[in-house]
């Protein structure tokens, strides 16, 4: 462990040991105070027995003092461990140690280089959630300072700013990085002029032959006057590579040459990017690195927490050393298991695809939030899911089955319960039996709803059946109409009996029915594994005329579906699930 980090790790345990202290009559518990060590920088986790010894040196330490010494020691030096304010925990979310109702910031940094998933809504919805708990700051920072690699799309912008809206997500504040490049060039500045950085002309190859024996690239030794001079040279207008031997210079920050992670070793933060491809910065052609940007902004903008997946972790190292260069104290971070997504095309690769082929980015067999939406999944189902799953380290796996289930419980109290049919046979209703020449059918839109609709079935109308039902059943109940018996040879149902009870008593099948004459033309689109679909062509009530577009049903028997449009033949709806 690091000199720097035991130094961090001492002053945390310190102040937990002197709070512990205060709690207990003077005496600090050396458990109590490790897991609230371990709780603020879960980075350390696997290193706990390095963090243990360190704390109980600092709980002798703490120990040894009065306990009017360590009372005025926490009043002096950290008096919001006092009192503990009490916060309302949010379900599935635990609350965060020492953490002041109005002091939390957070951020929330996509890359603005396609539409947001269900994997980046975790770290929304988490930084979201406890933004409100604690009466925080959420800050949407679009990360765009790859130009090259991760070209920003002018589009996205907005597809993100509308997709965290639609999760009710509530931004504060929004900044974009390339805005910045003016306040990332004062900083590399600075690091150069405290040290911590130089102009490297080497090139990839020297320097990773160079790094692979732990020895510096020649710059590195050189004065900061020196590097000053060179990074004055780089920034020059127009560019001009033969102030450099014809090498393209990189400006890299002073690491531990030593380090067992090569990557961690003088890690390049300004580089230059010769023919920008970006929607909005058009002259300029040298870009922060993510991790320097991102460390600059974090410290700028007060974050006080970040929530981020553990394959950030060298992330997170590299940009401790920009907060230790100038002596700032590090955000609390904490790692995030993977989430894994079964059933969903999550590939970047194969969605570019999609998208270049023209797909838009609501294509409902996309895991894109506005496919998600398209396709029926409401904004608190994907909220709860996030939320249930939590801040664990662990790697997740989510499936859409996961999805649906959450999705179905919101649903199920609430949608409209409609009749469709699928490939529909015509059957004659004969109520010859009744003595009458019509019943109705008095059906409610939800269970126990006082909103209802009624149907009027005349001698000889014509009903809708799938044709599944006529096959397979000689005997059954339409729904909310009358028991039957199928007729296949003159195509009639004919009502024997509108009694419930005997129809539970035989166990008749319940189906549903559309009047032919009040029918209304449906194409239904069901997805497919992950990247295709089919049209089911059918018939719909005549309720569904009704229907407003993006309107969530349950099509009885079928499942949960979202009106997509609404045309002068009928209407589009798109499966979301059982």
């Amino acid at each position: 462990m690091s000199e720097e980090i035991s130094e961090e790790i001492e002053l945390i345990a310190y102040k937990y040991a002197l709070q512990n202290a205060v709690r207990h009559g003077g005496k600090a518990a050396e458990g109590p105070v490790i897991s609230k060590v371990l709780g603020e920088r879960q980075d350390l986790r696997q290193r706990a027995k390095e963090v243990a010894t360190i704390v109980r040196k600092v709980v002798e330490k703490v120990n040894s003092m009065s306990l009017e010494e360590q009372r005025k020691e926490l009043e002096t030096k950290f008096p919001e461990l006092l009192e503990e304010k009490k916060v309302e925990e949010r379900k599935g979310l635990p609350p965060l140690q020492g953490v002041k109702e109005g002091s939390l910031v957070v951020r929330f940094a996509p890359n603005p280089d396609g539409p947001l998933h269900l994997g980046n809504a975790r770290a929304a919805i988490i930084n979201d959630e406890y933004a409100k708990m604690y009466k925080g700051k959420f800050i949407l920072r679009f990360d765009d300072t790859d130009p090259k690699v991760k070209v920003p799309i002018r589009e996205a912008y907005e597809w993100i700013r509308e997709d965290l809206e639609w999760l009710g997500v509530n931004v504060h504040e929004e900044m974009r990085a390339s805005s910045r490049l003016e306040t990332y060039y004062e900083y590399a500045r600075k690091l150069i002029e405290l040290g911590g950085a130089y102009v490297d002309t080497c090139t990839e190859e020297e320097f990773r032959e160079a790094r692979a024996k732990r020895m510096p690239c020649p710059n590195r030794l050189e004065s900061p006057e020196e590097n000053l001079e060179l990074f004055d040279r780089m920034m020059s207008s127009p560019l001009d590579f033969s102030q450099f031997g014809g090498r393209k210079p990189v400006v890299r920050i002073k690491t531990d040459l030593n380090s067992p992670d090569p990557s961690l070793i003088d890690w390049v933060i300004l580089r230059i990017v010769e023919d920008p491809k970006h929607p909005f910065v058009k002259d300029k052609y040298v870009w922060p690195t993510y991790n320097f940007a991102s460390a600059i902004d974090d410290r700028l903008t007060g974050t006080t927490h970040i929530f981020r997946g553990k394959e950030h972790e060298q992330n997170t190292e590299k940009q401790r050393w920009v907060f230790n260069y100038f002596g700032w104290n590090f955000p609390q971070v904490y790692s995030l298991g993977r989430l894994k997504l079964e059933g969903f095309m999550m590939s970047k690769s194969k969605i570019k695809l999609m998208l270049e082929k023209g797909s838009e980015r609501d294509d409902p067999r996309l895991p894109t939030l506005a496919g998600l939406r398209r396709r029926g999944i409401l904004p608190e189902t994907i909220r709860e899911l996030i939320v249930q799953i939590g801040i664990k380290t662990n790697d997740v796996t989510v499936s859409f089955m996961n999805l649906a289930a959450i999705n179905r419980k919101i649903l199920d109290p609430i949608a409209k319960r409609l009749m469709f049919v699928a490939k529909p046979v015509k059957l004659k209703i004969n109520l010859e039996r009744f003595g009458v020449d019509e019943i109705k059918a008095r059906i409610p839109f939800r269970p126990n709803s006082r909103e209802y609709r009624e149907i009027s079935v005349r001698q000889g109308d014509e009903v809708n059946i799938e044709k599944d039902d006529v096959e397979k059943f000689r005997k059954l109940r339409l729904a909310e109409l009358c028991n039957a018996e199928i007729d296949v040879s003159k195509n009639e149902a004919v009502c024997i009996s509108t009694d419930v009870n005997e129809a539970k008593r035989e166990s008749l099948p319940i189906v549903q029915w559309v009047k032919a004459s009040e029918s209304v033309k449906v194409k239904l689109y069901k997805i497919i594994g992950s990247e295709d679909y089919e049209v089911i062509e059918g018939l719909g009530e005549r309720a569904m005329r009704e229907l407003k577009r993006d309107e969530l049903v349950q099509l009885i028997r079928v499942g949960f579906a979202r009106v997509d449009d609404l045309t002068s033949e009928g209407l589009v709806m798109i499966y979301s699930h059982e």
